[in-house]
């Protein structure tokens, strides 16, 4: 399908997520992925900051509030929690968190896993894997617009993790 791979290689494809356990038969399955010149303990707190803004294109999905650049004082993630928040109002739930190391989270219709893997140079793949159990026929425009903001998102996370 266009628009479904950005970014990563056929072993990070063939990885089990934690969204593949929520959706075990998607009508949509994308993958993104980028290498973070920082360690995960330098890239996580920047994904979990994903509660208090989108870090994509924030003209559009944030309604003009800049994502902060800076790292914030926030508690740990929990199942449960808001998701993500836009324009200042959460969306979505948090379903699985491994402090760390992967952030499952289920927003409008969608769920997606945030993973972060060491690569042992002091370097990180931030992976994410979206899926949707509905919406065939809707797949490709769905997978082609998330992958113009999902690139921008992990770009951001890159740049802010590596600065």
């Amino acid at each position: 399908m266009i628009g479904d791979r950005w970014g990563v290689t056929d072993d990070e494809v063939a990885l089990r997520y934690g969204c593949d356990a929520i959706v075990p038969r998607p009508a949509l399955q994308a993958w993104r992925g980028v290498t973070v010149d920082a360690p995960p303990e330098r890239v996580w707190p920047w994904v979990t900051q994903l509660r208090v803004a989108p870090y994509s294109y924030d003209w559009v999905d944030n309604l003009g509030r800049p994502s902060p650049r800076e790292l914030l004082d926030l508690p740990p993630l929990a199942v449960g929690d808001p998701f993500t928040s836009t324009a200042g109002r959460p969306v979505g739930r948090v379903v699985a968190v491994a402090p760390g190391r992967e952030l499952t989270g289920r927003i409008l219709g969608a769920v997606m896993s945030y993973r972060l893997e060491p690569t042992g140079d002091s370097s990180t793949r931030l992976l994410l894997k979206l899926v949707m159990a509905r919406g065939r026929l809707l797949a490709p425009a769905v997978a082609v617009g998330d992958l113009v903001m999902a690139r921008r998102q992990l770009l951001t996370w890159k740049a802010l993790a590596e600065s």
